[in-house]
């Protein structure tokens, strides 16, 4: 695994909250946490901008992406609904997660509850090469399925 410094910066309504970890040696996330100031509800179907209290400098070359946790997705339906968030190394606001409510019961999200995670990652920047005709592969157009099921 290869290290990256991220300059982080805690803002006043999460300044009490610990910093995000990585549960595990070998998590590829690190835990973001609900910065609210008090319990917020997601009914059924509704969606809200969780604060995190954090805003951060990534090195150039550099994106986060914050995606759900698959404890809350199983076991109350609840998810990230821009999936994975990117979070761009010229952004400096507060690092929001949209959370979605797609379970059956309103969902509680309390102050320091772990709500997403986030990966951090480099960024490839690609160069067009424009063409009238592309390579021919097995695969072809196929997509939306189309794979493993013997052409049906």
């Amino acid at each position: 695994m290869t290290g990256v410094t991220v300059v982080v910066r805690r803002l006043p309504h999460g300044a009490d909250l610990p910093l995000p970890e990585y549960a595990t040696a070998d998590s590829a996330g690190l835990d973001l946490l609900a910065a609210v100031a008090d319990t917020q509800v997601l009914a059924p179907g509704e969606r809200h901008l969780i604060p995190t209290g954090l805003s951060i400098a990534l090195p150039a070359g550099h994106e986060a992406q914050v995606r759900p946790r698959s404890g809350l997705a199983l076991k109350n339906g609840v998810t990230v609904l821009n999936s994975p968030g990117t979070i761009d190394a010229d952004y400096r606001g507060e690092i929001g997660v949209v959370l979605i409510n797609l379970g059956s019961d309103p969902f509680e999200v309390s102050r320091g509850m772990r709500i997403a995670q986030m990966i951090v990652a480099p960024v490839t920047r690609l160069a067009w090469d424009e063409t009238d005709t592309l390579p021919d592969t097995a695969r072809g157009a196929g997509g939306y399925g189309s794979t493993g099921t013997g052409g049906v």
